[in-house]
């Protein structure tokens, strides 16, 4: 599925929605360590994940930049650190030339007015004056793969990213999964609009009724009786 499609299935999904369906699948949880936050607010962004390693000088992502497709999510592992803004303006204003969806940082960022002037899709561990003031040796695989927090990022892999979060998922599984969070989202809208016309979540999931089995059925537990009434999300 190239990034178009991706977007547009996208747009009315969340990552607590793609979260769920990847606990419905059985698909494991790839999510960004907490604290990660977009610089402008409402960023709802997912492309194909474009990685690459920092090692403290700004060639790396130029590079990787050369090789991008339009919408694609550039994944920076900055290894988390906290004491260096490792990418500002004119990587961003590169990232928008080259059509980026937007750049998700394993570390912070600087140049927080200019960022915010140029309104391009970043998330981050929050913003630090210095750049870095280091040049390590570059990993052979600064360009295919990229660590962020304990989970490798690659190619293969496609980006959802919003105000809840960032989660990674491979692309061979992207169909069904997208497919699973618009059926959870039908669920949860049917289920809300039930309540705004004045019929209340527990009447619609049988809570009474719940409590009543499980009192007679310790083991009877309330994702099993979502399951049996159709009332099921993550399951």
């Amino acid at each position: 599925m190239d990034n178009q499609r991706i977007r547009q299935k996208f747009s009315e999904l969340s990552t607590p929605l793609i979260s769920d369906a990847c606990l419905r699948l059985g698909i494991p949880l790839r999510i960004a360590p907490s604290g990660i936050f977009p610089l402008i607010p409402g960023s709802h962004v997912s492309g194909r994940a474009l990685p690459v390693r920092h090692y403290g000088s700004v060639d790396i992502f130029l590079e990787a930049m050369k090789s991008a497709q339009k919408g694609d999510v550039l994944i920076i592992d900055n290894n988390g650190r906290l004491d260096e803004g490792c990418i500002g303006d004119l990587t961003v204003l590169e990232a928008e030339a080259c059509e980026l969806a937007a750049i998700i940082v394993w570390g912070r960022h600087r140049d927080t007015k200019e960022l915010k002037e140029i309104n391009f899709p970043i998330f981050s561990y929050g913003m630090y004056p210095a750049g870095p003031q280091r040049l390590d040796s570059r990993n052979p695989n600064s360009l295919i793969t990229a660590n962020f927090g304990d989970i490798i990022v690659s190619r293969q892999d496609i980006v959802f990213a919003d105000e809840d979060g960032v989660l990674f998922v491979p692309d061979n599984q992207i169909e069904e999964l997208l497919l699973t969070a618009k059926e959870i989202w039908s669920t949860e809208r049917r289920q809300a609009d039930a309540i705004q016309s004045g019929k209340k979540l527990s009447e619609q999931l049988r809570f009474d009724e719940y409590l009543e089995r499980q009192s007679a059925d310790p083991r009877y537990t309330f994702r099993k009786h979502l399951r049996e009434i159709g009332g099921a999300i993550e399951e």
